[in-house]
């Protein structure tokens, strides 16, 4: 039996199984094409980015950065996230951390990222035909401590702002 074969007949009974309780899996799968989920970058390499590259992560990140085989380099976690997205029924979006911007080696502190930073970001996704999202990152910095936005020292607070 080929490996196309098997994986037609798990199917087949993957369909005969969730019809015996009601559920038509074309329908399903038809539905699923129209969801787009947003795929988070530090699922390639475990919210390391590109901003401190070999430094720690810390601030109540619950993760390590270092499992074997994560992203290193930017083209790294892209090929990885279209490898995802092609497993993944449907077409879907990227979200990105802003620590993973394309800093070209540079050191910029999160109140000076600019749009800039993520122009390569928007290029490739332009290529392959995916939408970013883009979320701030407001942990593994010395200023994100117990509070950030809500941080009552104003010199704290408005570099989160201006983040």
């Amino acid at each position: 039996m080929t490996k196309e074969n098997s994986i037609r007949q798990a199917y087949e009974a993957a369909v005969e199984r969730y019809a015996a309780v009601g559920v038509d899996v074309k329908e399903a799968m038809d539905k699923l094409q129209k969801i787009s989920l947003s795929m988070h970058c530090w699922q390639a390499d475990d919210v390391s980015g590109f901003e401190n590259q070999g430094g720690s992560l810390t601030g109540g990140i619950q993760v390590t950065g270092n499992y074997p085989g994560r992203a290193r380099t930017i083209d790294e976690v892209r090929a990885d996230v279209l490898k995802a997205a092609s497993l993944i029924a449907g077409k879907h979006r990227l979200n990105l951390h802003e620590i993973y911007g394309d800093f070209q080696g540079k050191k910029v502190d999160r109140d000076e990222v600019e749009p800039a930073h993520f122009e390569s970001w928007m290029q490739w996704a332009k290529e392959n035909g995916m939408k970013l999202d883009f979320n701030s990152t407001s942990f593994s910095h010395p200023k994100s401590g117990d509070l950030t936005l809500a941080n009552p020292d104003d010199a704290i607070r408005n570099f989160w702002i201006e983040h």
